[in-house]
């Protein structure tokens, strides 16, 4: 299998460095890294920085945001294999050689996470907090509440020629559609009961997973009529986690993470 990485990556140098030294650090190598810069700030330094890394940079001249670009991503990618990642959440150490190893028996596949908060000290990120993102796989409780994290997943290529690219006017809900179609098209679904994404949320509402009213609720609508979920209630992410429905989907995972922040070699070299 031939690994493609593709993080979509906005005015967030730092965050993507210490992404990359995560990648670094892996015991299975990938064999290509896609960023896509969605019209942001020059990212080409990380090139030298990480220069063993087989990274291609894709500088869009418009701001498309995050789903054209990271279909973008997936266009300019030449493996079979496809693993997503936002900019700002990170991997643990072995994260690649077990999706690939998950990926023998499936088709898509992804991993269980540790939500996490940080605070900027010095130009790296501490964690001030973090909660296990852990639940059993039951595509019908999926059809209520996604507890699918795309970072980190991997999936082969070959899905997008039988359900297309990743669809730009589901926006934040991008993710959950995509699982719903694959799912749909019957193809096979693996969840790895480890925690080895960190998954970087923020409590002051800057990232999606934050976000609640508005172009939000219109999104959740049109998704639900996508895909006949009925009517979904439109809460605030950490309320959504404490229903007594979600609750009971909670599973056991192995947590990974050493808790200690990841220090770039954007950061060393400065």
């Amino acid at each position: 299998m031939k690994l493609s990485i593709v993080i979509v990556t906005h005015n967030r140098l730092e965050e993507l460095c210490e992404l990359l030294e995560t990648i670094a650090g892996q015991s299975v190598k990938a064999n290509e890294i896609v960023i896509v810069n969605d019209a942001g700030e020059s990212v080409e330094t990380v090139k030298a920085l990480y220069n063993e890394l087989p990274i291609t940079i894709l500088n869009l001249k418009e701001n498309v945001k995050h789903v054209r670009a990271r279909n973008e991503g997936v266009k300019q990618a030449s493996g079979d294999v496809i693993m997503l990642f936002d900019d700002d959440d990170l991997m643990t150490p072995g994260h690649i050689e077990r999706m690939l190893k998950a990926l023998e028996s499936s088709d898509f596949a992804y991993s269980d996470a540790e939500i996490v908060s940080f605070q900027d000290k010095n130009k790296t990120r501490y964690p001030v907090s973090r909660k296990l993102f852990a639940y059993t796989f039951d595509i019908e409780e999926m059809r209520k509440f996604s507890t699918y994290v795309p970072s980190g997943s991997v999936y082969k290529r070959s899905i997008h020629e039988k359900i297309g690219a990743f669809d730009p006017e589901m926006h934040n809900y991008w993710d959950w559609d995509f699982f719903l179609r694959v799912s749909k098209e019957g193809f096979t679904i693996k969840r790895v009961p480890t925690a080895s994404v960190i998954y970087a949320f923020s409590d002051n509402g800057d990232n999606q997973s934050a976000e609640l009213h508005g172009a939000r609720e219109n999104y959740l609508k049109a998704l639900c009529e996508k895909h006949q979920l009925g009517d979904l209630p439109t809460k605030n992410f950490a309320v959504l986690l404490e229903e007594p429905a979600v609750k009971k989907r909670e599973s056991a995972s192995e947590r990974v993470w050493d808790g200690e922040p990841v220090k770039s070699r954007l950061v060393d070299g400065q």
